[in-house]
């Protein structure tokens, strides 16, 4: 599943294939932006912000966020393409490379001086050169009420964590998801531990959270329901959370670790 981990690495990816280099090829497919062609740009760079992914080419910059089915592929000319071309929505070629976003859950373009316009609704960036703990855990106890996995989801908090990071943080720290926020007694841990996390897994293609990463054995609870729990053998439960569609998320949790 794409978590701020996997946008950060396939951000670096690109930069290192494409930072400096000019577009010969330019080929959108979606209908808003199909007749946009920026080929005799250059490509000044690629980054990640949380989970979203931004080429900076010419004065234009390329957004992109992954959801659930997206990602982005490098492949020299003549290679074949890994995935059908029927879900690439992006296709950019340079003189070495070609770089290809599929099931792209957003791609929208807009000048590059707007990108705080689109993108400065973003909590502070868990694998950003600027992440503030401090804001992030400012930001995670204004929220109140709202149950922590919905407020440790919620980007506008802090930028990077997804379905996977929010549940093992709050089994590691011992939470129910629906726990309150103003009844979390140390939300400062529970951000470094976070940030601890993701970062551990920056350069790894494989996420674990246990510290094992033999197969099946990378978290404690995320996709765990039914099975044992790693720590007292209770059965790992499932649900879901959030009272708006955009809030909706599955949940899992051990009813005996995490109160």
């Amino acid at each position: 599943m794409p978590e701020g981990d996997t946008v950060y690495r396939s951000a670096r990816s690109l930069d290192e294939a494409l930072h400096g280099a000019t577009l010969t090829r330019c080929d959108i497919r979606v209908p808003a932006f199909a007749t946009v062609d920026l080929s005799g740009q250059v490509v000044h760079e690629v980054i990640s912000r949380g989970k979203h992914l931004v080429a900076h080419v010419g004065e234009t910059s390329i957004h992109s966020h992954l959801k659930m089915e997206g990602s982005w592929h490098l492949y020299r000319h003549g290679s074949k393409w890994r995935r059908p071309a029927f879900q690439a929505r992006i296709v950019l070629e340079t003189a070495d490379w070609v770089a290809v976003g599929f099931e792209l859950g957003t791609l929208e373009l807009f000048p590059t001086s707007e990108d705080e316009l689109h993108l400065g609704y973003l909590g502070p960036d868990l694998l950003g050169p600027d992440w503030d703990a401090t804001a992030a855990t400012r930001r995670l106890t204004e929220v109140g009420e709202r149950p922590v996995a919905v407020a440790l989801g919620d980007q506008r908090n802090l930028a990077g964590l997804g379905n996977v990071y929010v549940n093992e943080l709050c089994f590691l720290r011992g939470l129910l998801p629906t726990r309150p926020m103003s009844e979390v007694t140390d939300p400062a841990g529970l951000v470094a531990l976070g940030h601890r996390l993701i970062l551990a897994n920056r350069d790894r293609s494989e996420r674990t959270t246990t510290g094992n990463l033999r197969r099946g054995m990378g978290t404690f609870v995320y996709g765990r329901e039914g099975q044992p729990c790693r720590r007292c053998g209770t059965r790992i439960r499932s649900g879901q959370l959030g009272r708006s569609e955009l809030e909706q998320r599955v949940t899992y949790w051990c009813p005996v670790c995490q109160t």
